[in-house]
């Protein structure tokens, strides 16, 4: 049973380092910013996901238990990837002027700032 477990850990890691891999090829060689952005989010998360899943069962090979903190890393990075990937575009959708809810032109006047103050010079134009 000890030797099966210790396949799938190795075929765990394979697939692991497998999409290591396409995720780093596809940020070199996809051409924008969102494609950069989700090449290696998708496969970060399959990646670093599927290595933790084998340090997770790699100690049932040997009789121990499965590690509370490998679990508690590949909820982390489940979480926490396509989080931070959806953050990084709106800001860049914000940074080129686009709107993320319609597609177009993002449109600022009446905006309010940080402190609650509207966003709006004397002379009537957005700041």
């Amino acid at each position: 049973m000890g030797v099966i477990i210790e396949w799938l850990a190795a075929l765990l890691i394979l697939v692991g380092a497998f999409f290591g891999l396409t995720g780093s090829l596809g940020l070199v060689r996809l051409p924008d910013f969102f494609c950069r952005l989700h090449s290696p989010t998708k496969s970060s998360t399959l990646g670093v996901g599927s290595v933790l899943l084998a340090a997770l069962v790699l100690p049932m090979a040997h009789g121990g238990f499965p590690g509370l903190v490998e679990l508690l890393l590949t909820l982390f990075v489940f979480i926490s990837a396509p989080v931070s990937a959806n953050l990084l575009s709106l800001a860049a959708l914000r940074l080129s002027g686009l709107d993320a809810e319609h597609g177009g032109a993002a449109d600022t006047r009446g905006s309010v700032d940080d402190a609650g103050a509207p966003d709006v010079d004397p002379a009537g134009g957005a700041r």
